[in-house]
């Protein structure tokens, strides 16, 4: 009960604590992991955001200084403190350019890729932002457009400020990381949570297994404990399981003792006319006691073959039995005519027809075993040929009962069985022979009722001549089976 085989070829993860923690950690895991890399797309803009605004004062620090000189000309007296405001810890390198029109270099470093300008206008002091690559660094850079006046005229200019982005990286980074360690701690604490809150959950299940390993392999009683409410299903299936292994055992220790008792009748009496032949001084009285004798190793043999065609048919009640379309025209004929010259050895006349409304080529189809049926029309003609007695006759006759269903039948003109006692002939080691009559096991209707039932049919028991005053004398053993499909021609 504690220890689970592993199954070869599949991998298992045997613990349910396990099982539920991966199944959690794993999509938080995915949704942090995609939280992340929106956490840093955004961490990127706020980083931009915010160092755009400095770089902004930077270059509009310096725009402040533009002026026209005399010859008309743009100068500009950059101060330290728009290029001061830029310094970081990162340590990021710094560089402007300051234009003239059209594009004349002013000031500041002659190769920074300063972007050309837009077909569109550009608005006076609005700020323009781009990214480049400059000595082998990238950059951010902002470019501003005004203009400077003397007075009559005013001349156009520019003002680019740019500067390399490993303080916008470090910041963009430092914003990632803040949220991985929150991330990662929430996700910590909650597979601490989880893991102990399922081993709380569990215990139940582990009352449980407790309480069915206090259990002796024969106490197959219901289990009567307070489990979840998902449990309920499996608990119930286990109750299930052992109601049926209870039953079975059960049938299994009558089937035992009442197996035991048929077998060891007959060889009491065998070995009782043995000696009785041995002390016999008469030849007749020998002779008499051999038969006796041998009649009782052929009812021994036709014990033993019924209780395994009765295990045999417990088997095939256990699992699923797998039907198939037959001809119960050809099977029936041909079942009759095995055991015709063992009829007629017991005196029985035994024959085979076909009911009328089953003739004209069309043969009834049913679904079931071969050799479940067989044996069951096996029993039928056996019972007809032990207990209807000498000088009589028995007929296998094969007909349709209605659209939907078929019948076979075994009938008689023997004793039969009363009314009263036609509910016990069905149950299994009932006999209801006489001490005079033949001596049997009690088993042939009781197995032909339970393979009737195994095919889906309905076993009826009915007086071969119901007008006679004691109640019908003669015995009609009818299948009725459902129809499988249309007749066989």
């Amino acid at each position: 009960m504690r220890s689970l085989r592993r199954l070869p070829g599949r991998p298992v993860l045997r613990s349910l604590s396990a099982r539920l923690l991966l199944w959690l950690l794993v999509p938080f895991s995915l949704l942090a992991a995609i939280g992340l890399v929106d956490t840093y797309r955004e961490a990127r803009e706020t980083a931009n955001a915010v160092l755009d605004r400095v770089l902004t004062g930077s270059a509009l620090a310096i725009a402040e200084r533009v002026a026209v000189n005399r010859d008309g000309e743009i100068e500009v007296d950059v101060p330290y403190v728009a290029l001061e405001m830029l310094t970081s810890a990162a340590e990021d390198r710094v560089f402007y350019r300051v234009e003239g029109p059209p594009g004349t270099f002013v000031t500041g470093y002659r190769q920074l890729p300063v972007p050309p300008p837009g077909e569109a206008p550009e608005v006076a002091r609005q700020p323009r932002f781009a990214d480049a690559v400059y000595r082998g660094e990238p950059i951010r850079m902002v470019i501003l457009t005004g203009a400077a006046s003397t007075g009559n005229r005013s001349v156009g200019y520019r003002v680019a400020v740019a500067e390399t982005t490993s303080a916008r990286r470090a910041l963009a980074e430092d914003i990632l990381l803040r949220s991985a360690a929150r991330q990662t701690l929430l996700i910590l604490i909650a597979a601490t949570i989880v893991f102990f809150g399922v081993r709380r959950a569990l215990r139940p299940l582990a009352r449980l297994e407790e309480a069915i390993d206090r259990r002796t392999p024969d106490d197959l009683r219901p289990i009567r404990h307070a489990v979840p409410r998902e449990v309920d299903r499996l608990v119930g299936a286990i109750n299930g399981f052992m109601g049926r292994l209870a039953d079975a055992l059960a049938a299994l220790r009558r089937f035992t003792g009442n197996a035991s008792h048929q077998i060891r009748t007959p060889l009491a009496i065998i070995r009782t006319q043995i000696e009785l032949a041995r002390r016999a001084r008469d030849p007749q009285e020998m002779a008499a006691a051999l038969d006796v004798a041998d009649a009782a190793v052929a009812q021994s043999e036709r014990t033993l073959a019924q209780l395994l065609l009765l295990a045999r048919v417990d088997e095939a009640s256990a699992d699923r039995l797998t039907l198939e379309e037959l001809d119960l025209c050809t099977l029936a004929r041909t079942v009759t005519a095995e055991l015709e010259p063992v009829a007629a050895r017991a005196g029985l006349d035994l024959g085979f027809e076909v009911a009328p409304d089953a003739q004209g080529g069309r043969c009834p189809l049913v679904r079931g075993q071969r050799m479940l049926f067989a044996e069951l029309l096996r029993n039928l003609i056996e019972n007809a040929i032990a207990y209807a007695g000498r000088g009589r006759s028995a007929t296998v006759r094969v007909g349709v009962a209605g659209d939907a269903q078929v019948f076979l039948e075994v009938e008689d003109n023997g004793p039969g069985i009363p009314a009263r006692d036609r509910a016990r002939a069905l149950k299994r080691f009932e006999r209801l022979t006489s001490e005079n009559g033949p001596q049997g096991a009690g088993l042939g209707l009781a197995i032909v009722d339970e393979i009737a039932r195994l095919m889906g049919a309905r076993l009826d028991l009915l007086p071969s001549d119901p007008t006679t005053a004691s109640g019908g004398r003669g015995l009609t053993v009818r299948i009725v089976f459902p129809r499988a499909a249309k007749a066989r021609a």
